[in-house]
């Protein structure tokens, strides 16, 4: 078994990493922190929930913890580049967490704030800029930011910026940076165009993946249910109303869905909080604090919004509304069953909806339905954001149903969660992600 002790770390990381009672990498961990401090670029291939956070913030600051020189202004000696606010938010805490004993200067640049207090933390450099793509372009463009100094990058999420339509914003980054560096990109699927992002950006990568039984999909409780629209928030009453459920995120299609799913909860006497890209950044902040702090217990939320919300102790995850993308699927349910820990994940499907749950089967290799979804089912007209196109919830009559199918998780002893897990991995939880 490795131990954080034997991969190289500087000892001022180390201090930060034994003060978080962590002793045991996770396998992402130990596979990739070697290569990155060896200098290679390289791409992990992880689910959320797995401690890819810590692969790469940790050697990120043993490089820092041994080069004392300071960035030139306006500039930043490592890019981290994530899709969302919250998980920008999520990387700079554990930046912080993991490296109070190295100090580095850290800046977050996100949509939904000032662009004035971004742009003065940037006046005399920084050791780490933790970016949103769209901003960092904005603050690019009037020169507030330069990226001629930097000599790392990371780009996280990879295929949930490419689901956003940050790829090309993502190729201007790039082109700006210096032709020697190291890049790194880690995602928890690989499609063609973030395969081929990896062959033009990255130089000769060393790739990681964690092993399948390693993957948190596995210790996950999927359930079914088949029923008529008309039926879903009743449902959804009755799930959430269960004693055993201590922490719940519901996931919509859209953010008007959002906030009619929470309208109802809370009318049903079920406190909940809405969290979507129409939020302003305070209030998206007050939506996680109450749902950290337990004051809310129920988070409805849409997919790119759910991105960087790291919280402990979710026990389900609710899709209200099917991802018309298979791999967001993956993503929603990761939000549970982290560090170890078991969790239940239960999807509310109506026959309009039965063609995206076929291929969330396919991508998962396993049916959630005994016999399969059945075939010749027509798929429903959409955009890309997953809306019919009257832009609202797909309707539908057939039938009432509402008796979950399951593929559960192996059987066996319950594996503990993560304030049982505490002294053997850094990874799950608040700050590695």
């Amino acid at each position: 078994m490795t131990l954080f002790t034997e991969l190289g770390l500087a000892e001022p990381v180390l201090r930060a990493v034994a003060a978080e009672s962590y002793t045991t990498p996770t396998p992402i961990q130990a596979k990739a922190i070697p290569i990155i401090l060896e200098g290679h670029d390289m791409v992990g291939i992880a689910q959320t929930g797995t401690g890819k956070t810590a692969a790469f913030v940790l050697p990120l600051l043993h490089r820092l913890a041994n080069d004392v020189s300071r960035p030139a202004d306006r500039t930043c000696r490592i890019l981290i580049l994530a899709p969302t606010r919250e998980l920008v938010q999520q990387i700079a805490e554990s930046a912080r967490v993991y490296g109070k004993f190295v100090r580095p200067s850290i800046a977050v640049v996100i949509g939904g704030a000032k662009h004035g207090p971004q742009a003065k933390q940037m006046l005399r450099g920084v050791d780490l800029l933790v970016a949103t793509p769209g901003r960092l372009l904005d603050h690019m463009g009037t020169g507030a930011i330069r990226l001629d100094q930097t000599t790392t990058v990371v780009l996280d999420e990879a295929d949930q910026m490419l689901d956003m339509g940050f790829i090309p914003a993502i190729r201007q980054i790039l082109a700006r940076l210096p032709a020697q560096r190291q890049t790194m990109l880690l995602s928890a699927t690989m499609p063609k165009p973030i395969r081929a992002l990896a062959s033009e950006f990255l130089t000769n990568p060393r790739e990681v993946a964690v092993s399948a039984e390693s993957r948190p999909i596995e210790r996950i409780d999927q359930q079914v249910i088949l029923l008529s629209a008309n039926d879903k928030r009743a449902k959804l009453v009755e799930l959430l109303a269960v004693p055993e459920m201590n922490r719940a995120i519901v996931f919509t299609r859209t953010k008007h869905g959002a906030d009619k799913v929470t309208q109802h909860l809370e009318a049903a006497g079920l406190p909940a909080s809405a969290i979507h890209g129409n939020k302003s950044q305070p209030q998206r902040e007050r939506a996680l604090d109450g749902f950290r702090s337990g004051r809310v217990k129920i988070l409805v939320a849409t997919d790119i919004a759910a991105r960087g919300i790291d919280v402990d102790g979710v026990s389900h995850i609710v899709n209200f509304e099917l991802p018309n993308m298979p791999e967001s699927y993956v993503h929603r349910i990761g939000r549970t069953a982290r560090a170890g820990a078991t969790g239940i994940a239960i999807s509310l499907c109506e026959p309009t909806e039965l063609a995206y749950l076929r291929d969330i089967e396919k991508l998962i290799g396993r049916q959630l339905i005994p016999g399969g979804v059945p075939h010749g089912v027509q798929r429903p007209p959409q955009n890309r954001g997953g809306q019919n196109r009257n832009g609202g919830q797909h309707r539908s009559d057939n039938g009432r149903g509402g008796q979950p199918h399951r593929a559960g998780a192996p059987g066996g002893q319950r594996h503990a969660g993560r304030g049982e897990q505490r002294g053997r991995h850094a990874g799950g939880g608040r700050v590695a992600g």
